[in-house]
């Protein structure tokens, strides 16, 4: 990327995360009565890989064993990896990314490229709030082409990272089937704490898989002391050093968004990267097994859910062996209560 572009990105940074430190904490908790719903069953989308990170298909129903607060529940509903998935792409919008973006939005297409026909896919763009763009639709050149006409604020406006996200999962909520929310974003956010915290505790409990992918990983080497100034033993530019505790604190908050929804944050670094991180995206999203069981309780809590791999198919039996292997689900879910 050419340096000017680095120094105009880092100056955008520099004035966002001057307003922002410490907006990410984790002081004030939400209440479990802040994400409250009623549910008569639930679902929890699981992706199972080996050591190798290599997506494991050929899973039954049999193969997974659930459980809810270490009871063990019996599985009501299955979906294969073949059901169709719906995807949400929320771009962050901000200066930052318009100077930064360069190949990245471009190499969305390669998750495009990777989705089967019959999924669908959604747009969205955020700064001080999330617009959607584009309806659900199989057609991905439809949304290549929405994409390549994504509006920016090249203003000092505000991006509520976290308040958007929630308002992404409450458009979700309404969606059937396998669904997931692939998250572009710098990780910068003037969200209030405990619309933060609000946050985290809503992706714990939701059935939408986020995916969180930073889209200032040119950033780093503009964000890092110089060689030059290091060897001086000169200390570093307050912008510079602004730059960089802003970068750390953004990619903590995509690494807590991913923590708590059970899911994964990517941070490429160059045009190929992305490409990479889409592809993978892609598989991700095709291999989803989803799950459904009934709530063995109307108690109104937050309960803990837990997904093993431990039945008798061939694919199954190799997941068990390899000790390396990772499931990943969400993580709980709030139960309805005996006056729903």
């Amino acid at each position: 990327m050419h340096p000017a572009i680095h120094l105009r990105a880092a100056f955008f940074f520099f004035c966002i995360f001057s307003f922002t430190a410490g907006a990410f904490s984790q002081e004030s908790p939400a209440r479990a009565t802040d994400i409250r719903v009623t549910v008569d069953r639930v679902n929890v989308g699981v992706v199972v890989t080996d050591s190798r990170g290599q997506f494991v298909p050929g899973l039954q129903r049999s193969d997974f064993h659930l459980f809810d607060d270490g009871a063990e529940q019996p599985i009501t509903d299955f979906l294969s990896i073949e059901e169709p998935a719906q995807v949400l792409l929320l771009v962050e919008a901000g200066p930052a990314v318009y100077f930064l973006q360069s190949g990245h939005l471009q190499a969305v297409q390669e998750l495009l490229d990777g989705l089967a026909p019959s999924d669908r896919v959604a747009l969205a763009r955020y700064d001080e709030h999330a617009e959607r763009i584009l309806d659900f639709i199989p057609d991905k050149r439809v949304a290549a082409g929405m994409l390549d006409q994504l509006r920016f604020n090249l203003g000092f406006g505000q991006l509520n990272l976290a308040s958007s996200v929630l308002t992404a999962l409450d458009w979700l909520a309404h969606v059937s089937g396998k669904k997931s929310l692939v998250l572009l974003s710098t990780g910068v956010d003037t969200s209030p704490p405990d619309a933060v915290q609000k946050l985290l505790l809503r992706l714990k409990t939701t059935d939408v898989r986020v995916l969180p992918i930073s889209l200032s990983g040119d950033m780093r080497d503009a964000g890092s002391p110089s060689k030059k100034s290091q060897k001086k033993n000169q200390p570093p530019d307050p912008k510079v050093q602004a730059t960089a505790e802003g970068l750390a604190r953004a990619d903590q908050e995509l690494t807590a968004i991913a923590e708590a929804n059970g899911s994964r944050a990517f941070f490429p670094r160059t045009n190929k990267e992305f490409a990479e991180v889409f592809a993978e995206i892609s598989q991700v999203i095709r291999h989803e097994y989803s799950l459904g069981f009934s709530p063995p309780t109307h108690d109104g809590k937050i309960h803990n859910i837990d997904v093993t791999v431990a039945g008798s198919s061939g694919a199954a039996e190799s997941v068990v062996a390899n000790a390396a292997s990772r499931v990943d689900h969400r993580r709980a879910y709030v139960a309805p209560s005996g006056q729903d």
